[in-house]
């Protein structure tokens, strides 16, 4: 096909589909799965024809589940995705076919477990949970219909974290984390926010580290499959994808920018990222997913009818899942995604 019309090509699938709400996940309504919905289309746009080695050419998202107040923290665990619902305060696990499980809720015993976000499995077996709500980090342990919840740490150099929001684990066992102010209602100007910058954090050996305090909003996070490269998206009001340089002990040095998105009427902002087994980032931001090379080459974005927050390899590694506003969305790829290094 001749590399223009390539340009202007797309898979569309048109499918029944929640109508979306406002960005910020505190402005969202919850929605019933008998609520109204309205028919929006959904589309691949293939930018470049490498983008073709990634997803196939028939490949179509679909939506798996909807229904929620607002969707993040995607995981595969145990054999289906686990995901939050931030506002709601709830853990909840959907399997391939649809089949929706509650799996901590405030109401659990936990009064203080509040507004969950990003998490990963450690080598121990339990998940390393991102409190956005709760402006901590904490340890989810035990069978997935009963979890306990331990605090790790919610403060550092005796002041309050501001809102915990993503987190990467790397091969030592040590991991980082984002820390924006999205748990505050009045964001940087909340009274309540005791820290003096918006940072991104490595914790190793029962210390905490502040390794970037240079980005406003730092928000979705990753490592390179060496471990030698940080990335990490700036939510706003410059919207782009960073990327630092980690050092032997696990702090980084100078950031520089993989790509950088232009302000947009399409709604959504760089949150949540993922690497793929080459190396691409699949990156959420305005419009939807965009798959960036290594070298900050755009070579397509997936859209959705809804604001896509953040998304995760599940399946056997080739399947993309989506979380979206209140929905859960999945896309079959042909290449395989980087699972966390702890697989259960």
């Amino acid at each position: 096909m001749p590399l223009a019309t390539h340009h202007l090509r797309s898979i569309v699938a048109g499918l029944t589909l929640a109508v979306p709400g406002a960005l910020h996940p505190s402005s969202m309504a919850a929605q019933s799965p008998q609520a109204p919905v309205a028919t929006a289309p959904m589309q691949i746009d293939r930018l470049d024809p490498a983008l073709d080695r990634l997803i196939p050419a028939d490949a179509k998202p679909e939506r798996v589940a909807t229904g929620f107040t607002f969707t993040e923290g995607p995981q595969w665990r145990h054999g289906r995705l686990w995901f939050v619902d931030g506002p709601a305060n709830k853990i909840r696990a959907v399997t391939p076919d649809g089949q929706v499980t509650e799996l901590l809720t405030s109401a659990s015993g936990f009064p203080n477990f509040l507004g969950p976000n990003g998490n990963a499995p450690d080598r121990d077996g339990s998940v390393i949970l991102c409190e956005q709500g709760g402006r901590r980090v904490v340890r989810l342990s035990g069978p997935d219909d009963a979890l306990k919840v331990e605090t790790l740490f919610e403060t550092f150099e005796g002041k309050r974290l501001n809102s915990p929001n993503d987190i990467i684990f790397a091969a030592d066992g040590s991991f980082y984390f984002t820390d924006p102010p999205y748990g505050l209602k009045g964001l940087d100007k909340d009274p309540a926010k005791e820290q003096p910058v918006n940072g991104v954090f490595h914790y190793k050996n029962g210390k905490l580290t502040l390794v970037v305090k240079d980005l406003t909003l730092p928000n979705g996070i990753t490592l390179t499959a060496d471990g030698k490269t940080l990335i990490v998206a700036n939510s706003g009001p410059d919207m782009r994808y960073m990327m630092y340089p980690v050092n032997p002990d696990g702090t980084v040095g100078a950031g520089s920018v993989l790509l950088s998105v232009q302000p947009s009427p399409e709604r959504g902002v760089p949150d949540g990222i993922k690497l793929d087994s080459l190396g691409n980032l699949w990156a959420s931001g305005p419009g939807g997913i965009r798959i960036i090379t290594p070298e900050g080459k755009v070579l397509g974005q997936i859209k959705l009818p809804e604001v896509a927050a953040n998304l995760a390899w599940g399946d056997d590694g080739k399947t993309l899942y989506i979380t979206a506003s209140h929905s859960v969305y999945r896309l079959r790829t042909s290449v395989m995604g980087k699972l966390p290094l702890v697989a259960k």
